[in-house]
């Protein structure tokens, strides 16, 4: 019960916030690619892989705990609640990429002591020597408190299940790649146009459109409280994110 609007919707969701981390999370990607010899390329290749890899599935992990723990307070009644806090976050994280209004950064604290928790043994896998490595700092840079992941995580909570609830995640995730890579790599255009501000106020529109997506299917979804309150939001798209998980932590 997985359907493919709430994919794309994760997808779009995990490419805007991305749009706004490019430009900021030089420096773990720094920290992965500078002690690699410049010329081993597929050194360089797969340590960045295994990282990218270790942050999407610390997300989708997220995301199956939200998703079952979603589904508990769906069952429960407050299925609308839960699509009308999505929505709220939508339109923070919207404001929040066209520089309108940064109150989304104030959610982060929700996540500060557990990541003051987990951040030594990030620190301990620097410098990255190899993919092992990456992977795990990846693990555990998936959790750096980031206002647009919660965003992302406050959607998945709004899917049937654990499953549903990762797979969001999982796409969440993927859509982050392009831009983390790309800033990887040094194709500094890309990352050049992903801060463009004609880039960011379209992200920021698309955002807008998601949340009222979402408000309309938490509005109706009181007619369908008994049948877990689904079906109205499954085809709303809803965008957090994050990627981009790395901003002005750094």
């Amino acid at each position: 019960m997985i359907d493919s609007a709430s994919l794309l919707t994760a997808l779009a969701l995990g490419f805007f916030s991305s749009a706004h981390c490019v430009g900021m999370c030089g420096g773990i990607m720094g920290a992965l690619t500078m002690a690699v010899a410049p010329q081993a390329t597929g050194r360089k290749a797969a340590i960045i892989g295994c990282y990218n890899l270790g942050r999407i599935l610390t997300y989708t992990l997220i995301g199956v705990l939200v998703g079952a723990l979603g589904l508990q307070f769906t069952q429960a009644g407050a299925g609308p609640a839960l699509r009308i806090l999505a929505a709220l976050l939508l339109l923070a994280m919207a404001f929040y990429l066209a520089d309108w209004w940064r109150g989304l950064t104030r959610i982060e604290a929700l996540g500060r002591s557990f990541w003051r928790a987990l951040q030594p043994l990030g620190q301990r896998l620097l410098p990255v020597r190899g993919p092992w490595q990456a992977l795990f700092l990846g693990l555990i840079w998936g959790w750096l408190p980031c206002g647009l992941v919660y965003t992302a995580l406050s959607y998945a909570a709004t899917r049937p299940g654990a499953l549903a609830g990762g797979t969001f995640m999982l796409a969440f995730g993927l859509g982050t790649l392009p831009a983390v890579i790309a800033t990887a790599a040094a194709a500094e255009r890309m990352a050049a146009l992903a801060r463009s501000r004609l880039v960011r106020s379209g992200a920021a529109l698309a955002l807008v459109v998601f949340a009222l997506w979402t408000f309309s299917g938490a509005l109706g979804g009181h007619a369908h409280h008994d049948h877990g309150a689904e079906a109205p939001s499954s085809s709303a798209p809803s965008e957090p994110s994050d990627p981009s998980h790395h901003h002005h932590h750094h």
